[in-house]
C-alpha cells in the first residue's frame, strides 16, 4: 500500500446533492453515535461501524454523495475502534497500570470523536462533503 493512499482523501463527488442525499449522508455520520450508544454494553466499537456500512451498501448505486460520506464515516469509525482496541491492549499488557494514562486519553479521544461526528453531520446536512482528520481511509 502506498503511503499517499492513506493520507489523500478520495475525490469529493461533484454536483449539488439533493435534500434526500444530504439527509442520508447526515444519517451515515449520526449512525456512528447511535451504534455506539446501542451496543456499548456488549459490542463496544463494533456497533459504531454497522450503521455507516449499512447505509453505504443501501445507497451506493443511487446516491454518490451518500456513498462518499458513508465511506468517510465508516473509515472514521474503523480508525477510532482500532485506536481504542490498541489502547485497551496496551493497558492490559502493562498489567492495568497503564490505564492511569490510557483512560483519560480514551475519554479525550471519545470527546473529540463526538465533536467530529457532530461537525460532519452538520456539514453533510448542508451538502458539504466532510473529511475527518487523522483518519486512515481503508475503504475507498
Amino acid at each position: 500500500m502506498d503511503l499517499n493512499d492513506v493520507t489523500q482523501p478520495p475525490p469529493i463527488p461533484s454536483g449539488t446533492p439533493s435534500e434526500q442525499e444530504r439527509q442520508w449522508a447526515m444519517f451515515a455520520h449520526l449512525s456512528i453515535l447511535i451504534g455506539g450508544i446501542l451496543t456499548s454494553g456488549w459490542a463496544g466499537s463494533i456497533g459504531c461501524f454497522i450503521g455507516p456500512l449499512v447505509i453505504w451498501q443501501m445507497k451506493k448505486d443511487e446516491m454518490p454523495f451518500v456513498t462518499d460520506q458513508a465511506k468517510e464515516a465508516l473509515n472514521f469509525s474503523i480508525t477510532i475502534a482500532a485506536i481504542m482496541l490498541i489502547l485497551t491492549i496496551l493497558g492490559v499488557v502493562t498489567l492495568f497500570i497503564g490505564f492511569i494514562v490510557i483512560l483519560p486519553l480514551m475519554v479525550l479521544i471519545g470527546l473529540a470523536s463526538l465533536v467530529f461526528i457532530i461537525m460532519a453531520s452538520i456539514k453533510a446536512k448542508d451538502g458539504v462533503a466532510y473529511r475527518y482528520p487523522l483518519t486512515v481511509r481503508l475503504i475507498k
